[in-house]
């Protein structure tokens, strides 16, 4: 995937590094924000987490993405955890010196504005589906837009990159019924199943 920034760039302006432990906490919903981060390896989940633990997934960040960056634009907080889902490498560039790269560079600020509409348009499809449609319409809206966008696919395969507990997660159904709702449409051939692997 197409780094958002490009590395030398946030080096540039005084980006640092910064690793993650396997399940380690980079902010929690309701934190103050105080970095634009993007991702460098590894794989970060942005979530929403009930009290009794239960995790909505937002979105599972891949390298070269950017992540929280909605406090960035409205000084609230936080909207959802972002939680390292294997060791990872971040590059983090404060808040202040972000907001003036922005303003001294249009291609990226523009960059910015596309990449919001974009993820508003995405929470819109998964609302929808959501509020109207059945689990394999919802696993389909997802699985979709996720293919569109080239993200959470391999390349070179088309197989799915997310667990059948991801997918609950990002879909807001139980596991069970994301595994029964992926074998109807195995059997529909909406996609294929080989070696318990989704490939579409």
């Amino acid at each position: 995937m197409t780094e958002m920034i490009d590395i030398d760039t946030l080096l540039a302006w005084g980006g640092t590094y910064k690793k993650l432990a396997a399940r380690e906490i980079l902010f929690n919903e309701g934190n103050q924000c105080s970095f634009y981060y993007q991702l460098i390896s590894g794989s970060i989940r942005w979530v929403n987490i009930d009290d009794e633990g239960k995790e909505f997934i937002q979105t599972i960040i891949e390298p070269g993405e950017c992540f929280g960056e909605m406090p960035l634009f409205d000084d609230g907080p936080y909207a959802a955890a972002a939680i390292a889902d294997e060791e990872a490498v971040v590059i983090r560039l404060s808040k202040s010196t972000f907001l003036q790269l922005l303003k001294e560079n249009f291609d990226i600020h523009f960059s910015f504005s596309k990449l919001l509409a974009k993820r508003v348009r995405f929470k819109f499809l998964i609302l929808k589906s959501i509020a109207y449609h059945a689990p394999e319409a919802r696993i389909s809206a997802l699985i979709n837009y996720l293919k569109k966008e080239n993200k959470n696919f391999c390349p070179k395969c088309n197989q799915l990159q997310l667990t059948r507990q991801q997918i609950a997660d990002m879909t807001g159904l139980r596991v069970e019924t994301v595994i029964r709702a992926i074998r109807q449409m195995h059997k529909k051939g909406e996609l294929v199943i080989d070696k318990g692997k989704v490939y579409c």
